[in-house]
């Protein structure tokens, strides 16, 4: 089994660990994200009639809190045996923004693969770039 075999493998196994504190009832989510040094910190939608962090916004979250800024894979599974989902729009564009480099989990069941985040936002507004702009 390759080393990305295995990552991914840990990555799903971690946020379908972390599924079973959802309500199991609004469109459950979770994350799991990888940092450079191995150690995984996974996250939980948060569903509301207002919205609310996706899952992989909690699984950075939880990550950049324990100290942790150096984060290379994420994936994010749905309940009910919906797999792994790929990031929505907003989470492509915080991926991007933090972590340009970045890896995400995309594909169904036994054709999962390693996408870079920039591939998943083509043509991006690139918030970095534009601050360096106008410095």
């Amino acid at each position: 089994m390759s080393d990305s075999t295995q990552q991914i493998t840990q990555l799903l196994n971690a946020a379908e660990d972390t599924l079973k504190f959802g309500d199991n009832q609004n469109h459950t989510v979770a994350a799991a994200v990888l940092a450079d040094d191995g150690k995984v910190y996974t996250g939980l939608n948060l569903f509301h009639f207002t919205g609310g962090p996706c899952a992989e916004i909690a699984a950075l979250t939880a990550a950049i809190s324990a100290g942790n800024n150096h984060l290379i894979k994420i994936v994010a599974v749905g309940n009910n045996n919906r797999g792994v989902l790929a990031p929505c729009g907003r989470c492509r564009q915080v991926l991007f923004d933090y972590y340009p480099n970045m890896d995400v989990v995309v594909g169904k069941n036994q054709d999962l693969v390693l996408v870079p985040i920039r591939d998943l936002l083509p043509e991006t507004y690139d918030w970095n770039k534009q601050q360096e702009a106008t410095e």
